[in-house]
């Protein structure tokens, strides 16, 4: 090992594990398990509960719909969507490769300041749901009320 990251990358192992954990991911929200630790454990939604209802909706094609489970989407679900598939690419890549500089200071001041401005605006919305705005909070279901359900 090098600098904590393997000189040799098993990738057919890497692939079958992030595609069985996306197939886990996706028969969760199938199954409409609460995937949220906040809204399963406590019953209130976090600042982020409804995105994954959201995207699906926006994928769907109901705009209106996708604005009230989150009315961040169109803002949240592809920074997500770029974060991960960058994640993913990283796991896959090859260590022997060499890498080419990046085109995005990731460390500057404007990143940190957009990124204070996203959080911000995503705890702002958050607490406005809170009052009733945005179509008030988002619905949330708790593990025991699921497990109820299921009976």
């Amino acid at each position: 090992m090098f600098c904590g990251y393997a000189r040799r990358v098993n990738r057919p192992a890497r692939f079958v594990l992030l595609a069985a954990a996306g197939a886990l991911v996706a028969t969760a929200t199938w199954q409409g398990f609460p995937l949220c630790p906040m809204a399963g454990s406590l019953g209130i939604p976090c600042p982020g509960c409804g995105l994954t209802r959201a995207t699906l909706a926006l994928l769907r094609g109901d705009v209106r719909q996708a604005l009230h489970f989150h009315p961040l989407v169109w803002l949240l679900a592809p920074l997500f969507v770029v974060f991960v598939s960058a994640a993913v690419l990283e796991l896959l890549r090859d260590p022997a490769r060499p890498r080419r500089p990046s085109r995005v200071r990731w460390y500057g001041v404007g990143t940190n300041v957009a990124a204070t401005l996203l959080l911000v605006l995503t705890l702002g919305v958050w607490l406005a749901r809170f009052g009733g705005y945005f179509g008030g909070p988002a619905p949330v279901t708790s593990l025991y009320a699921w497990l109820a359900a299921r009976r």
